[in-house]
């Protein structure tokens, strides 16, 4: 069974920056795409971002391209979202996301296991 616990979150200003992470086990990490959503109060999930099991592919939402970045460490068994120039628009609580696919997956309906959540918020 697959187990992700995500890491990071915090109320920071808006332009800070924050690095989310999430830990992976259970499984072998490498076999394994893994996205970042997040939802807001009275929102819908969105994705933010995903990546193939080597980093080789990823994917942003419009609305966080050129601010946040996805990686993974496969030797740590961890994936990362760094979030710079935060808006309070990116207030939300993240969620990391794996499914086992050496593929970017973009719905969160393909996903097969889910952290519990981070909550980030961002002050004006």
């Amino acid at each position: 069974q697959v187990h992700l616990v995500e890491s990071g979150g915090g109320l920071v200003q808006a332009g800070d920056s924050l690095r989310l992470s999430c830990a992976f086990s259970g499984r072998a990490f490498s076999n394994y795409g893994m996205g970042w959503f997040r939802q807001a109060p009275g929102s819908e999930q969105d994705a933010v971002a995903a990546i193939s099991w080597n980093g080789g592919s990823t994917y942003y939402a419009d609305s966080v391209k050129g601010r946040f970045t996805i990686s993974r460490d496969n030797s740590q068994n961890t994936v990362y979202l760094q979030m710079n120039n935060l808006k309070p628009e990116d207030t939300a609580v993240y969620y990391c996301a794996g499914v086992r696919t050496r593929n970017i997956r973009v719905r969160s309906a393909t996903y097969e296991y889910w952290g519990q959540g981070t909550q980030v918020t961002v002050s004006s």
